[in-house]
């Protein structure tokens, strides 16, 4: 699209709070996950699986949905999934098994499709030089998750925890009457595309969309992993209280949402490949300080022994962790600047592909992170892994970015010889 329509701004403003509210929603295991925790005594494995649970779903579900917002609006289906997602929030104070935990948490991971449902949405408004720009706000409602870390602590001091789900039943369901009443419908004169659905899947057999997703997988699924183990690592590793936690945890998603937009920007004045790769190296250096664990060798001299002891603290693990979130916040926004600028027309299907592959960065890492921890006893394991996963996609984008180079080029040296030949 050439022009961006009026009411646009609107539109982005009512999207980036529904995805807000539905992004709280979504997490609100990270912050009942400790108190479950201790109520069922579970290993750091089983509170990996229960963490996953919401992620897993809302991931998976992204695909299905990105590729009907193509043919019904994205906004109809918005709001059926705030009212499909409301009675499970209900039922949270009628849960006490693990299974029974699994179970609501896979239903309120619907939540995590709003992404999907917001990307379709808001990219019929905005022309293709404002794409960056406005998929940057909208992401910026992951700060949502900021939310649950404020109003769920407060809640737990003064209900019982389980109450907190009804709690915010209420505040989703004034989310769905406000989206409802106020946000607007796309023109009836806003060309829509709609292939035959099989073609709507055929991006899959394009290694493009895989790198994208592996991309994606680390820049958005290790923050919301990191944003789901944060809280239990603070005061296992360094012995905090919960508050003290949750508020270093705020700090994390906060900062790391609100870039998104500066990252949209980024990308739309110097390309989202190089936003990507600067984001790349900035975390490698990060996670290589962060994944070693705390040592103490002795050094035995000639006359004593020299004993040196090797340890992030808190605060210069806290700002580690900022830079991360930062720099993911900028590689968030980046990713889908480069996806609308090699698909277009396909917004809803190819997005919403690499939203679920990248979202199950967030169900499948907590499960890592809580096997490595077990295996290794040591509380760096987590970043162990995410440093491994960094590593493969840097492998990946170097290499395409080579191939992209030598196609390049060869279209050059070809076009020279043409002109020769002339």
């Amino acid at each position: 699209m050439d022009a961006t329509l009026p009411g646009a701004w609107r539109a982005l403003t009512l999207a980036t709070l529904a995805f807000a509210a539905n992004f709280s929603v979504w997490i609100i295991y990270a912050v009942l996950g400790i108190d479950i925790q201790a109520q069922l005594e579970l290993s750091g494995t089983q509170l990996g699986l229960l963490l996953a649970t919401p992620i897993v779903s809302g991931a998976l579900l992204r695909i299905p949905v990105g590729i009907l917002s193509e043919y019904w609006s994205a906004r109809t289906l918005w709001i059926w999934q705030m009212v499909i997602t409301i009675p499970a929030l209900l039922l949270l104070p009628l849960i006490d098994s693990y299974a029974g935990f699994l179970w609501v948490g896979l239903w309120i991971g619907l939540s995590g499709i709003s992404f999907t449902l917001g990307i379709r949405y808001v990219t019929d408004w905005f022309s293709r030089q404002q794409q960056g720009l406005a998929l940057g706000i909208f992401g910026a409602g992951n700060a949502g998750a900021a939310i649950s870390f404020i109003l769920l602590p407060l809640l737990v001091m003064r209900l019982d925890w389980q109450w907190t789900g009804p709690f915010y039943a209420i505040g989703l369901l004034l989310m769905l009457l406000v989206f409802m009443a106020l946000a607007p419908k796309v023109p009836s004169y806003v060309p829509k595309f709609q292939p035959a659905w099989r073609d709507q899947l055929r991006p899959l057999k394009d290694l493009r969309v895989w790198r994208f997703s592996l991309y994606y997988y680390f820049v958005f699924g290790s923050f919301l992993a990191l944003i789901l183990w944060l809280p239990s690592y603070y005061m296992s590793a360094y012995h905090l209280t919960f508050q003290q936690a949750m508020g270093f945890t705020l700090f994390f998603v906060t900062t790391s949402s609100m870039v998104r937009a500066l990252g949209g920007w980024l990308a739309d004045r110097y390309g989202g490949q190089l936003v990507n790769w600067s984001v790349f190296w900035i975390c490698l250096v990060c996670l290589f300080f962060l994944s070693y664990p705390p040592t103490t060798m002795t050094i035995h001299g000639l006359e004593r022994d020299v004993v040196l002891s090797v340890e992030i603290n808190v605060w210069l693990f806290t700002g580690l962790i900022f830079v991360i979130g930062i720099a993911q916040g900028l590689g968030r926004a980046s990713v889908y600047k480069v996806i609308h600028n090699h698909y277009p027309q396909q917004m809803g299907s190819v997005g919403g592909i690499v939203a679920a592959l990248g979202g199950l960065g967030g169900c499948t890492l907590p499960v890592l992170f809580g096997v490595a921890q077990d295996l290794l006893g040591i509380s760096s394991g987590a970043f162990m892994v995410l440093y491994a996963v960094l590593a493969v996609c840097m492998t990946v984008m170097f290499f395409a970015m080579r191939a992209e180079r030598y196609r390049k080029e060869l279209a050059a040296a070809q076009a020279h010889d043409f002109y020769q030949e002339q």
